[in-house]
This record gives structure tokens, C-alpha cells and sequence, in this order.
């Protein structure tokens, strides 16, 4: 079985938490060359969106693991806080 991890990420434009929490992640995601990254705009990708029911606080990090999801994390995140929440469940 191939464990494939991937992290849909819903961000805006005009989220300043969104803006803090992509250096974290693009630190991340350059240490982890195995995870596939999904970006998905708030406001332009809204029907794509609409599946995850977000709801209104952003960003959005959906870490999911042979398409099933595992956990999220919601709200500003820095590098430390997606390590270790990662190494809870990966």
C-alpha cells in the first residue's frame, strides 16, 4: 500500500495569518519533497471550497493520507506548530 500524504491549502488574498502561515508551510513542504501541495483560493475557488466546509477562519491546512483526511489546522500556524502536528499523525 503507498501512503501518500498531500495538504489542501485554503488562503486569501487579504488573510494576513494566510501570509505567515505560506513561509511556514513552503518551509515545510521544501523539507518534505513527498508531500503534494493543493492550493485553493477563498474567494476565487469558491465551489471547490465549498467541499471542505471551511467555514470563515483562514487558512485552512487539510492534511489528508490515501485521500482520507487526517486532521486540519486552522488559523495562523508557524513552522513549529505544522511539524509537530504533522508528527502526530504521519
Amino acid at each position: 500500500m503507498v501512503i501518500y500524504v498531500k495538504i489542501i491549502k485554503i488562503s486569501a488574498l487579504w488573510c494576513p495569518a494566510c501570509l505567515i502561515t505560506n513561509k511556514a508551510l513552503d518551509k515545510f513542504i521544501n523539507e518534505n519533497k513527498d508531500i503534494e501541495l493543493i492550493n485553493l483560493d477563498y474567494d476565487f475557488d469558491e465551489d471547490e471550497v465549498k467541499k471542505y466546509n471551511v467555514g470563515t477562519t483562514l487558512p485552512v491546512l487539510i492534511f489528508e493520507k490515501n485521500n482520507k483526511e487526517l486532521f486540519r489546522l486552522i488559523g495562523e500556524k508557524n513552522y513549529n506548530e505544522i511539524v509537530k502536528a504533522v508528527g502526530d499523525f504521519i
